[in-house]
């Protein structure tokens, strides 16, 4: 079976079944993670050396829109670990990539944390050498899957080189680390995202990702694109699954009195028109950007710190226009459209927020570095 009939039949019979109690609950999708990587779906990105799928950030998109159309918890846990798998393959982690291959193995990045919150790219934890080893103490303030997690790419402030960021593979379950309680959030609350302390962790030189402070190189060369992207075909397939959603909903609601559907009012139409060329708009961006990194052109950069920004205010857009077509019945769970509309919320605030996102793309018109500062 390849891996598009897998997504397909994952998603139809866990991950559809099991989000509403996902929601509910707040419980990690476990069953379908495992399910997916089963199915070879976590090592999508893997690069076919170690074993794994060899595909590349477009395919990585393809799933992470078609598992967003169903669960948002189990699309961030899942573009989270791509995320990750992308600074692992630029660092030639050779060993975790092949674990991942082998589907034993879920990751996810540790960068953002309390003393900097959403500036990732100035981490203010430490890592000391000691003796052979390389001490790390820090408080990361989000983590997705903390709790669930084999692994986590993490961020710090360098060991003696100059520069912002280094970057290292850290294991779960190691001495010094300890997890925070358990996430109870507005949307996005199967995705177990939690504070991840660090005192005293003590990792080999080896567990570090590329050269001492060289980390925000490989974090912007790497990893964002693959975050920005990721991120922003989950909102994609959000706005998807509550425009089609809305549209049923419009179809078969009937006003008896004037023995007519919602469909049939003029202005239910005119908002259901307006979502879906969100909708259509955001994802022409979406696939957009994707051909010009797959084209080498020089708008790349520019397109990739614009999708997420975009996507963002997009599926918010379109989560608030569901409420108001729908009416009261989208305040029911059962509906399915304010679970989106909580999720829709979160990925604004996730860093890169949309606010930093629009001052970078500001800097690249204006012929600004991206970064200045100490942290350039």
């Amino acid at each position: 079976m390849g891996h598009q009939e897998s997504l397909s039949r994952i998603i139809e019979e866990i991950v559809v079944p099991q989000a509403g109690d996902v929601d509910r609950s707040a419980s990690f999708p476990r069953k379908a993670v495992d399910a997916l990587s089963d199915a070879g779906l976590l090592a999508l990105t893997v690069p076919a050396e170690y074993g794994g799928g060899g595909q590349d950030l477009r395919a990585a998109t393809e799933v992470i829109g078609q598992l967003s159309t169903a669960c948002g918890s189990t699309a961030m846990v899942v573009m989270m670990h791509y995320s990750a798998v992308a600074a692992l393959t630029a660092a030639e982690a050779g060993d975790v990539l092949r674990e991942i291959a082998a589907g034993r193995h879920l990751s996810t990045l540790a960068f953002s944390e309390a003393g900097s919150r959403s500036h990732f790219w100035a981490p203010v934890s430490t890592a000391t050498d000691e003796g052979g080893r390389i001490r790390l103490d820090a408080r990361k303030s989000w983590v997705t899957s903390a709790g669930q997690a084999d692994s986590y790419v993490w961020s710090s402030r360098p060991v003696t080189a100059p520069g912002p960021m280094t970057l290292w593979l850290v294991t779960t379950g190691e001495a010094g680390l300890s997890i925070g309680p358990e996430f109870d959030g507005l949307g996005l609350r199967g995705n177990d995202s939690r504070p991840v302390t660090a005192a005293g962790l003590m990792v080999s030189h080896s567990a570090r990702l590329g050269a001492d402070g060289a980390g925000l190189d490989l974090a912007l060369s790497a990893v964002l694109p693959s975050f920005l992207l990721l991120n922003a075909a989950a909102s994609v397939g959000l706005m998807q699954a509550v425009t089609r959603e809305t549209a049923d909903h419009l179809t078969r609601t009937r006003l008896q009195h004037l023995d007519r559907s919602l469909a049939q009012r003029p202005e239910s139409r005119a908002i259901l028109a307006r979502m879906r060329i969100e909708t259509d708009r955001t994802a022409a961006l979406l696939d957009g950007t994707l051909t010009a990194i797959e084209q080498g052109r020089t708008d790349a950069q520019l397109l990739v710190l614009e999708v997420k920004a975009a996507a963002d205010g997009g599926a918010a857009e379109v989560a608030d226009l569901a409420m108001t077509a729908c009416g009261g019945a989208a305040f029911r769970k059962e509906l399915g459209i304010e679970r989106r509309f909580r999720d829709s919320r979160a990925a604004r605030v996730m860093a890169p927020t949309t606010s930093a996102l629009l001052d970078f793309v500001g800097r690249v018109l204006t012929g600004l570095p991206l970064l200045d500062g100490p942290e350039a």
